[in-house]
């Protein structure tokens, strides 16, 4: 990847997540694509996590703005790893591969980190998805 590349997250987390563990794999993600979070321009979730205080509190940190898809937009994206799970508790396909797509207002041929997981210390599971934003 180039330097100073921008990108697009999309996050998904479960309910109660610590700012913690998304911080975690939010990193993990961007080394796996060789960017840092300085190239994070957009980050975007579902609108159920809304009022998640974890994800919340980690974009304060960061100072990023979270856009809020519903389910409807989220499940018009096609993603590489649609899951059946997440449909069931969500309304959608996926999550944060969508929401990156989104975001970055792009396909699936900007994907740089396909769905990324991590499960914290506390049980808890958070997955991130990495799309270069088109210049």
């Amino acid at each position: 990847m180039s330097p100073r590349q921008p990108v697009a997250l999309g996050i998904g987390c479960d309910r109660g997540t610590p700012a913690a563990s998304l911080a975690w794999v939010v990193v993990e993600a961007l080394a796996l694509c060789g960017a840092s979070l300085q190239d994070v321009v957009a980050v975007a979730s579902i609108d159920l996590k809304a009022d998640e205080p974890g994800l919340q509190e980690f974009a304060h940190w960061q100072g990023w703005q979270i856009t809020f898809y519903p389910a409807a937009a989220l499940a018009g994206i096609e993603v590489p790893n649609p899951s059946e799970t997440v449909r069931k508790y969500t309304g959608t396909p996926s999550v944060s591969e969508a929401a990156a797509l989104l975001a970055a207002g792009t396909d699936m041929s900007q994907l740089l980190v396909e769905k990324h997981k991590y499960r914290g210390p506390d049980g808890r599971n958070a997955t991130v998805s990495i799309a270069r934003i088109p210049q």
